[in-house]
């Protein structure tokens, strides 16, 4: 592995943890989110790059949520 390994100082490190216990529970439990993971691990990725990936969704949607205000409609579930 190249580069640093170590958090920041800067870094909310509470919130990181958080963020990362919300991405285990969103890969076992959205089928969205699972999928995605079980796809990239197939494509040979670290495990840890693809939770990251999903903590970057799961922002995604928040904020999205928050700009919006509305509530999370999973559209997945209405594609054909």
């Amino acid at each position: 592995m190249k580069g640093r390994t170590k958090v920041n100082h800067m870094a909310d490190k509470k919130m990181k943890s958080i963020l990362q216990m919300c991405a285990l529970v969103a890969v076992k439990h959205d089928p969205q989110l699972k999928e995605y993971y079980e796809r990239k691990k197939g494509e040979g990725k670290n495990a840890m790059l693809v939770l990251n990936n999903v903590k970057c969704k799961i922002i995604g949607r928040v904020f999205s949520v928050i700009n919006r205000q509305t509530p999370y409609i999973n559209t997945h579930k209405f594609a054909c």
